[in-house]
């Protein structure tokens, strides 16, 4: 067997050159895995074709990643979505730097945010102020030199509203054939069946049933005639993306684990040229947290230039309602923060939240059929922006197993190892979301508010007097609730609850608020100290963003590697640096390359982009010694034994200036290879396997998301085939068997590597 490069017309020279394709055998390319393979019987006749391999519930980023992620893997797949048009409401906005690696490989999707979203200049600070044309207690400035120059990363972090993302991603799926319809998309259908790339809008899944063969959900919407129908889609997979409320967790009766109701809040979303040129030339920033004596809030500055904004309130029903919060009443809010009057505010939408600190208990049922991933999984609170990043990660990890069990190359126990992967790292996320919004209260508690007391009893708050006078106040919104409080008049309730803010915000005057005021100065010191030693609300989390390890799942440990294994860290709400690893279950450390031959040889590239975004397929990066050769000639063998595809990548020191015709001579007949040669950030730099802290006697084997599987640090000792059988084995999720196992089955089944001797 051999491997050709793509004849197919590639998005850019660069897929030219790296996306290849494995030709398989005619016996291998109609093999294909029990899982999809069998026959579905409905009412005695055989409906195979009607069942949709991936059904994909919820239309926000997360699930129309994941539909692109699937069909440019080749897998079929369509969208449900309860609401009748997409969002417009700002949301997510930061989008961190493993997501933006994620998005340079969906066709130029990281390009397009980084061309449209706003300049750096005006979003990498954080300002605390009296109010927007007030004095500023304090500012922070999020990035740092490495964030910029694409030392650890081929792309930088972004600011960019999620709606805006959602429309591009939009673009880019109808760019692949996918059609958006309206809520009586499925009146014409036929029981059961659904079409590949559609996005059906205003159909909300009302029940999920699993059989051994597939997921029937059934969907209601409103039909012509303004009444409710239903009609039932079967799929052999269904994927919940349906958000922090998510309706399939909900019928699965899967439970959430952590905090409820950290704190509630009014997101006001509007528009103000006025206020975005005034902050563009006075104070450009992305959060803006606000304490005057009339009012408070945390301004998001989706868009500085655009004018457009999302204003967070603290929140308290029952005494509050949302009726409180009329368009009138949020412009004289935004103009009491201003500190200016502003003619052009146009408030556009107003929408109560609450927030969470939860993990789902599970991320599979019936029997790896049905999928929960993003928020329907996970909410955090927004401080750090890790919600909507850690659901892109999530499918991210997922589709490629997904497309694995679909194409027949793996058995759909390979997706519990999604769980046993992604769950970790949600819960170490929450934790840190959690760390970073108790870092986003040091700020106010200093000042002499303390909102995260609003659920304290009364002894907690007294026993916190110097930390803040109006920790007491809050807890009367507590006892208002829960106890005799509850029984008066919801109007009197009302008053007594906006008095005890008024008197709370009296904490803010400039007469409490001055360096001449003993206590005034006292809290403006404790705010700089939080400042300067870094202890306010932080925005990147390099070390957690691109250095998350998994430490068990889709991977295989050598004993060398078993032994380094620890405990995973505790976060600890501080910006840490990332430091580049190979050990299994990191993601890949970029450096630049360039090719030695063909049409890219004087562009420059990251070992990322070496990883395919096209299809399923492994990278076996080598150094070109000999033994690394046999390396690499095993791994092309045992692939093609395991009906996957594989690539070797023999990375040359720099300064290299020929050798492609060694690899060339050494790893005939195949051809799927690429030479390569460093590109070093400064001429001090560590070579790429000094930074992977190996030397060049060692190997490195990449997953399809970018994740190291295995890595061998210094040669394989005794036969590289049974070893790599052994790694393919554990990857893939098959029953791993001894040396004498393998060879009996080999002689049984020489053509058959999935139904012989492999646990299925």
């Amino acid at each position: 067997m051999r491997f050709i490069r793509n004849s197919v017309s590639p998005v850019s020279r660069l897929g030219r050159l790296l996306n290849t394709i494995h030709l398989k055998s005619p016996v291998q390319t109609q093999k294909q895995h029990r899982f999809f393979s069998n026959k579905i019987k409905i009412n005695g006749h055989d409906d195979s074709d009607s069942v949709l391999p991936v059904l994909i519930v919820g239309a926000g980023p997360v699930g129309l990643v994941l539909s692109l992620l699937l069909t440019k893997l080749g897998v079929k797949c369509a969208v449900l979505e309860k609401n009748l048009s997409f969002s417009r409401h700002p949301q997510a906005h930061f989008i961190n730097n493993r997501s933006m690696e994620v998005f340079r490989k969906l066709d130029g999707l990281a390009d397009q945010i980084q061309k449209f979203q706003p300049p750096v200049e005006l979003w990498r600070k954080f300002v605390y102020c009296t109010s927007l044309t007030g004095p500023i207690i304090g500012s922070v400035d999020h990035m740092q030199p490495q964030d910029l120059d694409q030392s650890v990363s081929p792309v930088s972090v972004a600011h960019f509203s999620q709606y805006k993302l959602t429309n591009l991603i939009l673009q880019h799926l109808q760019n692949l054939g996918f059609t958006v319809r309206n809520a009586n998309g499925l009146d014409n259908l036929k029981y059961g069946e659904l079409k590949e790339r559609e996005i059906l809008m205003g159909h909300e899944c009302i029940s999920v049933n699993a059989t051994s063969d597939y997921v029937t959900l059934t969907a209601s919407f409103l039909n012509e005639e303004g009444k409710h129908s239903e009609k039932c889609i079967r799929s052999r997979l269904l994927v919940g993306t349906d958000g922090a409320g998510s309706t399939v967790r909900q019928l699965l009766g899967i439970d959430m684990r952590g905090e409820k109701d950290l704190q509630k809040l009014v997101s006001v979303h509007f528009m103000s040229k006025q206020l975005g040129e005034y902050l563009i030339n006075e104070r450009p920033g992305m959060l803006f947290f606000i304490f005057n004596t009339e009012a408070i809030g945390v301004l998001v500055a989706h868009d500085l230039q655009e004018g457009e904004f999302v204003l967070q309130i603290p929140f308290y029903p029952p005494q509050q309602k949302l009726e409180d919060f009329s368009s009138k009443i949020c412009e004289r809010l935004i103009v009491k923060l201003a500190g200016r009057e502003l003619s052009d505010i146009n408030v556009v939408d107003i929408k109560p939240w609450v927030m969470h600190a939860e993990v789902s208990e599970k991320y599979l049922l019936h029997d790896n059929r049905v999928i929960i991933a993003g928020d329907a999984a996970h909410r955090f609170p927004p401080a750090g922006g890790f919600g909507m990043n850690t659901g892109i990660q999530d499918v991210h990890n997922l589709a490629w197993k997904i497309a694995s069990v679909v194409q027949g190359t793996a058995p759909k126990s390979i997706l519990t190892t999604y769980e046993v992967e992604r769950r970790p790292v949600a819960i170490f996320n929450t934790e840190l979301s959690v760390k970073n919004f108790r870092a986003a209260m040091g700020v106010p508690a200093a000042l002499g508010l303390d909102p995260v007391m609003a659920n304290s009893d009364f002894d907690s708050c007294f026993q916190m007097t110097q930390s803040s006078i109006i920790c007491f106040f809050l807890a009367v919104h507590n006892a208002l609730n829960n106890t005799v409080g509850s029984i008066l008049p919801t109007e009197l309730q009302k008053r007594i609850l906006d008095g005890i803010f008024t008197l709370g915000r009296a904490q803010l005057s400039d007469i409490v608020l001055n360096k001449n005021n003993p206590v005034g100065s006292s809290r403006l010191a404790n705010v700089r100290r939080i400042f300067e030693g870094g202890e306010s609300l932080q925005l990147q989390f390099p070390a957690e963003d691109l250095g998350f390890r998994y430490l068990e799942g889709a991977l295989f440990f050598d004993d060398e590697v078993e032994t380094e294994l620890d405990e995973p860290e505790v976060p600890t709400g501080r910006r840490r640096e990332y430091v580049p690893s190979a050990d299994p279950g990191s993601r890949l450390p970029h450096t630049n390359v360039k090719a030695l031959s063909g049409p890219l040889t004087e562009e420059t590239f990251s070992t990322l982009d070496l990883v395919s975004g096209d299809k399923v397929e492994f990278l076996l990066i080598i150094a070109p010694v000999e033994p690394s050769y046999r390396l690499a000639r095993a791994a092309f063998e045992v692939s093609e034994e395991y009906n996957v595809s594989a690539k070797v990548c023999v990375l040359w020191p720099d300064g290299t200036v020929d050798g492609a015709a060694r690899s060339a001579a050494e790893l005939t007949p195949w051809e799927n290879f690429i030479d390569v040669v460093e590109v070093k950030h400064s001429s001090a730099s560590s070579s790429w396997w000094d930074l992977c802290q190996m030397t060049h006697r060692g190997a490195i084997l990449v997953r399809p998301d970018e994740h190291i599987a295995w890595r061998v640090k210094s040669g394989v000792v005794g036969d590289t085939t049974f070893e790599l059988r052994r790694v393919f084995s554990a990857i893939l999720g098959l029953k791993s068997c001894s040396e004498s196992d393998y060879k009996e089955w080999k002689e049984l089944a020489p053509q058959n590597t999935l139904e012989y001797g492999w646990d299925l």
